[in-house]
């Protein structure tokens, strides 16, 4: 599969443990408004005011713990990318009473992949971790909405080409 990979330039949120969750959504909040469009497909998705909220509070996020935490609060920084180079988009049918209003229309999910820096000992990177997480976004009447990004994982390592 030929995709392009989205690049955490440097880490803010630190910490394994703790997560400052209330800090991930207010810096998502910068995020509102905000329409990117998937480069494979041409889908418009925008960053709704519900987001920031559902990123930092879901379920998914409640129960990461450890490394995966502090990924997804670090992911907040190229949330745009992610979306924008976002490939395997597929249509899941709404079946939650919950989301008859915001996903009337049911959802797309997404595959994403992006990089995170790892430093050594010196504060120098020393490797490239690569994710690839599954963005959600709700499909309404009035258009599409990111909502969540869940299923992160590691992917192998590899040997990097230069």
């Amino acid at each position: 599969m030929d995709y392009k990979v989205s690049k955490v330039q440097e880490i803010i949120f630190f910490n394994k443990q703790n997560i400052p969750w209330g800090d991930v959504e207010r810096y998502l909040k910068r995020y509102i408004g905000n329409i990117y469009i998937v480069e494979e497909y041409q889908d418009r998705i925008c960053v709704a005011s519900d987001f920031p909220n559902e990123y930092a509070e879901s379920k998914y996020t409640k129960k990461l713990r450890g490394a995966l935490a502090k990924v997804k609060a670090n992911a907040v920084q190229i949330i745009d990318l992610m979306i924008i180079n976002a490939v395997n988009r597929r249509w899941i049918e709404n079946k939650d009473d919950k989301h008859k209003n915001d996903a009337a229309e049911g959802w797309y999910r997404y595959d994403t992949y992006f990089e995170i820096p790892v430093k050594g000992s010196e504060e120098k990177i020393e490797r490239l971790n690569r994710y690839r997480a599954t963005l959600v976004v709700r499909k309404t009447s009035k258009g599409l909405f990111i909502y969540d990004v869940l299923d992160i994982k590691k992917e192998a390592s590899t040997p990097r080409e230069s």
